[in-house]
């Protein structure tokens, strides 16, 4: 096979040697440079501290660089210890800024630091499981064509927990507040406080596991109504703090048109149906699922069809 390579013509005044070339500074060139500078010094200044050095593991440079972003947007103004250690993400507490609805600086909500206290969650990208997080994601509409590779499935693994505790939320469900996202760093309320940490249904004695009980499958319904499936709901991921009854670990939650949501569904009602049967209440799985998935009333309040068959009429 032969092919025909065309030369480009030289110009008629191609330049020289002392041709004149801007190298002055730009304000963009000022700008990246002092950027740089200071992210520089932030690094230096965290990886001096102990709690690096106890999480070095955690804080890559690009976790690093998402935590300084966070940090320059008014998200975060300091890093306090870990609230839990996992193999694939470490929450820290920490106090929040100005941004995301924070108590405003100078405030008598911001000298409280309970009130200005928030949860950083970093997943490790290096460590994370990828096969596992993979088999939550594909089939969610919502992340389609997303890139082979560790690093793209964590980043949006992160922005999906995000994404779902904001739906939670407007659905009714007790879910940590989300306030941030930035790479592989999720910034939220902190339920709880370091010294006085929200405890784990399956750490305490359930006082009414009646009551508890009707609160969870309520949770499950709002949020099947709302279009997710939690995917991993058991005693270990809702706690309990102030009387309050928190669903956590929203970053695995489907929606209902995911190819596997019966299958997790199934599996969130087993869950459940186990821990308050141990409870002393005797709760069936498969009369849980029902309750779940029950179609929302007719808001004009009319039996379903009777509309269709008062058109025919």
């Amino acid at each position: 096979m032969s092919e025909e390579f065309v030369l480009l013509e030289p110009e008629d005044q191609p330049g020289d040697e002392w041709e004149e070339l801007d190298v002055s500074d730009t304000e963009a060139d000022r700008i990246a440079r002092r950027q740089d500078r200071e992210f520089s010094e932030f690094r230096e200044r965290v990886k001096d501290t102990e709690q690096f050095k106890l999480q070095e593991s955690v804080f890559d440079d690009a976790t690093l660089a998402a935590v300084y972003k966070l940090v320059q947007d008014g998200y975060v103004d300091a890093f306090g210890g870990p609230v839990s250690t996992g193999k694939e993400a470490s929450v820290f507490e920490a106090l929040g800024g100005e941004a995301g609805e924070r108590p405003e600086p100078g405030s008598a909500a911001a000298a409280d630091e309970h009130a200005r206290e928030v949860a950083v969650k970093v997943y490790r990208i290096n460590s994370s499981n990828f096969r596992q997080m993979r088999d939550y994601l594909e089939g969610d509409p919502r992340f389609e064509g997303i890139a082979n590779d560790k690093k793209a499935v964590v980043l949006a693994w992160t922005k999906k927990e995000f994404a779902n505790l904001k739906r939670a939320r407007k659905a009714g469900v007790r879910v940590p507040e989300p306030i941030a996202v930035q790479r592989n760093v999720l910034v939220m309320e902190l339920v709880g406080h370091a010294e006085e940490r929200a405890r784990r249904l399956s750490e305490v004695d359930v006082e009414n596991p009646e009551t508890a009980y009707e609160v969870v499958r309520e949770y499950m319904r709002r949020l099947y109504r709302a279009g997710l499936i939690h995917g991993d709901l058991s005693e270990y991921n809702m706690i309990i703090h102030d009387g309050e009854l928190v669903v956590i670990d929203m970053g695995q939650a489907v929606t209902v048109h995911h190819p596997n949501a019966g299958e997790f569904l199934d599996r969130d009602c087993e869950n459940v149906a186990t821990f308050f049967t141990r409870q002393g209440i005797e709760v069936d799985p498969e009369d849980l699922r029902a309750y779940v998935t029950e179609p929302e009333p007719d808001p004009t309040g009319e039996p379903e069809g009777a509309s269709e068959r008062g058109s025919d009429e």
